[in-house]
């Protein structure tokens, strides 16, 4: 099933990035979310807009966690190049995070305060389990950067839930499309195949 393999790579590449950025091998990190990245690409038609996605979750993501690093409230052990930037890896692991939008989380489309929800919850949790693996340093009190996470997850979950929507509106919505009784496809075209 597409959306268990799509869901175990993610977990995979979240893994290693937060790994490979503890271990000060910052680049093996971003190296195997882009293979995961173009794995998920070839196997998605048409490619345009899942690329527009991704880029979109790179750059709110390179925004983000620039500015969580320059307020002091994160800070990370490698693969930062330029001082008060987000490191690379991370930018990367934003970019992976897209690639779940439509296919392991397609199920959050429509439901923006569930997205904000999960966001809210989610996004903190994850940063501090990076931290407990080396991949993070948070500021203190620990509350201020877990809550400053919090506010930022809130909000880019459902822009990027909504963003997968306005960029793939077919595949975000196979149920709810009208079929084509000539072909008895939705009409358009899919933006992730979902036939495994």
């Amino acid at each position: 099933m597409r959306w268990l393999s799509n869901f175990l790579a993610f977990q995979l590449g979240w893994l290693t990035c937060v790994l490979a950025g503890a271990q000060q091998w910052p680049w093996l990190g971003t190296l195997s979310a882009g293979v995961i990245i173009a794995w998920h690409l070839w196997r998605t038609t048409p490619r345009q807009p899942e690329i527009g996605l991704i880029l979109a979750a790179g750059m709110l993501g390179a925004v983000i966690d620039s500015s969580l690093s320059v307020s002091g409230l994160l800070s990370y052990p490698s693969g930062v190049l330029l001082p008060g930037t987000a490191p690379h890896w991370i930018v990367a692991m934003w970019m992976l995070f897209a690639t779940t939008l439509n296919v392991s989380l397609s199920w959050l489309h429509g439901r923006w305060q569930l997205a904000l929800v999960l966001g809210a919850l989610g996004g903190p949790l994850a940063y501090y389990a990076g931290a407990r693996l080396g991949g993070v340093e948070f500021a203190r009190p620990l509350w201020q950067p877990l809550l400053a996470l919090s506010f930022c997850w809130a909000f880019a979950m459902p822009l990027l839930s909504a963003l997968a929507v306005k960029l793939a509106p077919v595949a975000a919505a196979p149920a709810a499309a009208e079929t084509d009784p000539a072909t008895a496809q939705p009409p358009g075209c899919a933006t992730a195949d979902t036939s495994e």
